[in-house]
């Protein structure tokens, strides 16, 4: 088995900082960027839009949004892209349906399967990253003919234990404090979270650095994700950027998008017919070598021994870039948009 070439990609700082866009304010970003409310699978998807030409389907994480993606949109739609990014079902201006069940795998896939096909394409360029990298994998799995490549950020492809369901074994390997297992009572981490407010439960996700599974402190939210948490932002993300996030979860509130996580033992169950299923379609994948991500969970070793490249043919690059975090599309966006332009301007 032919692996894919792993590479350390040093971050060109100086270069994105220049770019004309990353100065722009969230008010600049938001009038060049068109919003409209899609019917698809049941619910209204909010969906932001800028720009012609082959579509680019971006899918965000948690606790992110469609904004995100703000430095991409507006670059590789000046490149001639149509870039197409949703608020993910429970989260911003998207519906947030009540049951936890509906917020399983098959049903994001629905929704986004019904986006693709109101934009009148046959197919996609599509990019996701932390939950919407998983979800991307789905759709990669379930309607691969709809994709012609895949960048992923973050989350490699999520290989299925075929006897051990996934919240159990990460609860076996790191213990009930591990957030995932903590994620999992309805209602219980959200009282957590209204304790310390959306301000820093947001800030303290997005702005970690801390490698490694992320444990819980007993009984609270605490410092949860981010013990070295300063109160000065990083340079990459303006106290506008934040104040729109913490604006659209004070709003919803953090339950849609915790639900995506009380589902990872349903699509356990929904993906057995999937088990043993590899992935041909075009992929390339980034990731910070300070990922949370990528320094747990065996991930590292998972993607350097060749499983990774077994699970996925169509995988042809991975790149690590040093002393990035988990949100690299916002800490190194120039990076991230360049990465995306050359793999995908080759199809």
């Amino acid at each position: 088995m032919k692996m894919a070439a792993t590479k350390k990609v040093p971050c060109s700082t100086q270069q994105y900082k220049a770019d004309r866009w990353i100065k722009l304010s969230s008010r600049e970003i938001m009038e060049g960027i068109e919003h409209r409310s899609v019917e698809v699978n049941g619910i209204n998807m909010h969906v932001a839009e800028k720009g012609q030409g082959p579509v680019v389907l971006f899918l965000h994480g948690f606790p992110d949004l469609w904004y995100s993606w703000r430095h991409q949109i507006l670059a590789l739609s000046d490149r001639g892209y149509r870039c197409v990014a949703p608020d993910l079902r429970g989260f911003g201006d998207t519906d947030a349906p009540a049951s936890v069940d509906s917020y399983n795998g098959f049903h994001v896939v629905g929704d986004l399967v019904a986006l693709i096909q109101s934009l009148q394409v046959e197919q996609v360029f599509l990019v996701g990253h932390d939950w919407g990298a998983l979800i991307g994998w789905y759709l990669c799995m379930f309607r691969p003919q709809l994709i012609k490549a895949y960048v992923c950020l973050s989350v490699p492809f999520p290989r299925r234990n075929p006897t051990v369901p996934t919240v159990d074994s990460m609860r076996a390997l790191y213990g009930d404090d591990y957030y995932i297992c903590r994620f999992q009572e309805e209602g219980k981490v959200e009282a957590e979270m209204a304790q310390v407010g959306a301000e820093y439960v947001v800030k303290n996700i997005i702005t970690t650095r801390k490698t490694g599974p992320p444990i819980f402190p007993k009984g609270e939210y605490g410092t949860a994700f981010n013990p070295d948490m300063k109160e000065d932002l990083p340079s990459w993300l303006t106290q506008q950027d934040l104040a729109y996030f913490v604006s659209k979860f004070e709003k919803t509130g953090f339950t849609g998008g915790l639900n995506y996580y009380r589902n990872f033992n349903k699509n356990w169950e929904l993906t057995a017919p999937w088990s043993g299923a590899k992935i041909k379609v075009p992929v390339k994948f980034i990731a910070g070598e300070l990922d949370s991500v990528y320094t747990s969970l065996g991930m590292k070793d998972y993607i350097e021994s060749g499983g990774f490249k077994e699970d996925v043919p169509g995988l042809e690059e991975v790149i690590i870039q040093p002393g990035v975090a988990h949100f690299n599309n916002q800490e190194t966006p120039h990076d991230i948009t360049n990465h995306i332009y050359n793999f995908i301007t080759k199809f």
